[in-house]
């Protein structure tokens, strides 16, 4: 990277406040002209604990999270003692005066001094904006929005107090540049992406049933259901949410299921419920680290083979796997897209890191973007109305029931043209091929992996999903070393069309594969729909997110 990246660290326990004060910080930062990309820890208890919210801040895009600190902001003693030797050669520590802490890096606040221990947490990032240059009045806008006009009052006492210390003090820290005449810019995090992709794409109903890291995509959607004419609903179990949401498909009404990977185990049965009754439906799942419960806040890619193969019996689907919060927005509108066309389940792949990760986004003019517009005009419609019509795409005429004179009958066991159950062996292998035709229709639409870089690589890193910009960067580093190096990004991971990518693998010297798990999920696959060997890997798979650092340091030992 050849611009300046700040990285900022606030550590503490769960109960300190960190999320709130974390964003009230990214917002300020963003709006105040800066690209951010911003990253959660924290461990699966309400209190206790040790937490993170780290912000890497530059005037450029920033692409990754970074391991070396610039100004840890310490909430408690444990930050400290956990992080003190991350520090980088320019960066500071921030901290209560108390702690008794010595050395060129230290800045003890004496909190006591700024105001109640209830608004310690934000006199220290008081203290942080003030080192970095932000002005005050941008931060205590942004503490009156998250917090509201009435609990801000005495927060906003406390931050002005903490910048007038800072100022009287002879800290040497090298300052953001000020940036005149900010542009607009949202902040959104991989969820709130996702959440608000469906509702452009036409969301209606979501049914959810509470699993870490999905629930935040499903209380996005509540946040803004009233104003967005959408029905959520907390189902009493996962079998019980899937059930509800291919029936409020069915209906005519557009809908999405939220869930993690042992929610999703539960709910397999129903995905072929979907499939058989060529219903619509959009499945998000957000990877966390296995088998079981395994780490239930920590982050994975471990769920891509799992995916790829749920459900009982034969049948086309596609899974897609957002590198960025900008991604995620897009490649939902995508999936949703592709459920209506094909009829059928239609999977998104997230993780906890990307779901939790905030970024600055430019606006996204959804007024120019297209909505799906449930079923087929029945006027249009050849009589007598068949609903599994067997047809070359594969693709049969859609009536949604109740609204028209047609009978609309659906089956989930196999069933004859109108829709009625059969055993006639005869029209079975009709059905399955008529249904496994859409897979050509879904095939032409996949979304090639994005290649970045020299064109005849010596190293060419090969990953998907959230680990995009980690790979990136590191192929930057490289890069700037004389490394010829490349990147082959996989934002659609199936179905797999080689034309799109077997000639770069081929081309280059030597190509690395880089996952957030233990067996090389899609380097198996590659090799399974190509016969190409990716024979070096970077796995990571300790719950913690992909690094440039990681993938640089882990390089030579592939």
């Amino acid at each position: 990277m050849n611009h300046r990246a700040v990285n900022i660290l606030i550590g503490g326990e769960a109960g300190q406040g960190l999320q709130t004060i974390g964003l009230i910080f990214a917002k300020s930062l963003v709006r105040s002209g800066f690209r951010i990309l911003a990253a959660q820890t924290y461990e699966s208890r309400i209190r206790g604990g040790h937490n993170t919210f780290s912000i890497r801040v530059g005037t450029e895009k920033v692409l990754a999270p970074e391991e070396m600190i610039d100004l840890l902001v310490a909430l408690n003693k444990e930050t400290i003692e956990l992080h003190k030797d991350e520090i980088s050669p320019q960066g500071f520590i921030i901290g209560h005066a108390e702690l008794n802490q010595n050395g060129e890096k230290w800045i003890g606040v004496p909190l006591k001094e700024l105001g109640k221990e209830t608004y310690w947490n934000t006199a220290s990032i008081g203290v942080a904006a003030c080192l970095l240059g932000l002005e005050r009045q941008v931060v205590g806008q942004a503490i009156q929005e998250i917090l509201g006009e009435e609990r801000a009052l005495e927060n906003l006492k406390v931050l002005k107090a903490s910048y007038d210390w800072l100022e009287a003090q002879s800290y040497k820290f090298e300052r953001l540049p000020s940036i005149s005449n900010p542009p607009l810019r949202l902040l959104m995090n991989g969820h709130e992406s996702v959440a608000f992709g469906a509702v452009s794409a036409g969301l209606k109903f979501c049914a959810f049933y509470p699993m870490s890291p999905s629930t935040s995509i499903a209380q996005t959607l509540i946040d803004c259901a009233k104003e967005m004419d959408l029905i959520v609903v907390q189902a009493e179990d996962e079998i019980a949410a899937i059930n509800l949401a291919v029936g409020a498909s069915y209906a005519g009404a557009p809908s999405m299921v939220p869930t993690s990977g042992g929610g999703f185990a539960l709910m397999v049965e129903t995905v072929s419920l979907s499939a058989v009754s060529e219903t619509p439906l959009v499945i998000v799942i957000g990877q966390r680290p296995g088998p079981a419960t395994g780490l239930a806040t920590r982050t994975e890619q471990g769920e891509l083979w799992f995916v790829l193969h749920a459900g009982h019996g034969e049948f086309p689907r596609a899974i897609f796997a957002p590198g960025s919060v900008e991604e995620c927005f897009h490649l939902t509108r995508k999936a949703f897209e592709l459920a209506e066309k094909y009829q059928g389940p239609i999977f998104i792949l997230t993780d906890h890191f990307l779901a939790d990760c905030y970024a600055d986004l430019d606006p996204i003019h959804v007024e120019e973007l297209s909505f799906i517009k449930p079923g087929s005009d029945p006027n249009s419609m050849e009589t007598p109305y068949l609903r599994y019509r067997i047809t070359e795409s594969g693709v049969s005429p859609r009536l949604l029931p109740g609204l028209s004179r047609h009978l609309v009958v659906a089956d989930s066991h196999e069933h004859t043209e109108n829709g009625h159950m059969t055993e006639n062996l005869s029209i079975r292998p009709k059905m399955v091929d008529k249904r496994l035709r859409k897979g050509n229709g879904i095939r032409s639409e996949v979304i090639p992996p994005a290649f970045l870089g020299d064109d005849e690589p010596e190293i060419l890193f090969v990953c998907w999903g959230s680990s995009k910009g980690s790979v990136e960067e590191a192929a930057l580093k490289l890069s700037s070393k004389g490394i010829k190096t490349a990147t082959l990004h996989f934002s659609q991971v199936w179905p797999m069309v080689p034309d799109q990518f077997l000639p770069r693998l081929e081309r280059a010297k030597q190509v690395i594969s880089v996952e957030s798990n233990a067996t090389g999920q899609l380097t198996q696959l590659i090799r399974r729909e190509t016969g190409f060997v990716i024979k070096k890997r970077i796995l990571r798979y300790d719950g913690l997110a992909m690094t440039p650092q990681y993938i640089l340091k882990n390089l030579n030992s592939t």
